[in-house]
């Protein structure tokens, strides 16, 4: 599995490079803050909304602690995009969150 760190992630975004990050926390977890530019897309509902992802796209996938990332990239690598997960998940992130 393709794995990042929370401070890479947060330097690849320092530097303005197009990221694209997934947050696949439940609602009232994304409420309590979230990065800025991740989309809210909660685990279970993956699978449903796979038409909303570009397979030319690379994903990063955020969690609290990374286990459900590490699910969902899985998933979504055996369905042919390019993901990586953030390990420790929001946990491990020291960068802004609104």
């Amino acid at each position: 599995m393709n794995e990042i760190t929370a401070i890479e992630l947060e330097n690849e975004l320092k530097t303005g490079k197009e990221v694209n990050i997934i947050d696949v926390r439940e609602v009232d977890e994304v409420a309590a803050g979230k990065i800025h530019e991740a989309i809210h897309i909660p685990l279970g509902l993956i699978e449903f909304r796979l038409h909303e992802l570009d397979k030319s796209k690379e994903y990063i996938m955020v969690c609290r602690s990374g286990a459900r990332s590490g699910r969902a990239t899985e998933f979504l690598q055996s369905q042919g995009f390019n993901v990586k997960n953030m390990v420790g998940g929001m946990l491990s992130w020291e960068g802004n969150v609104e």
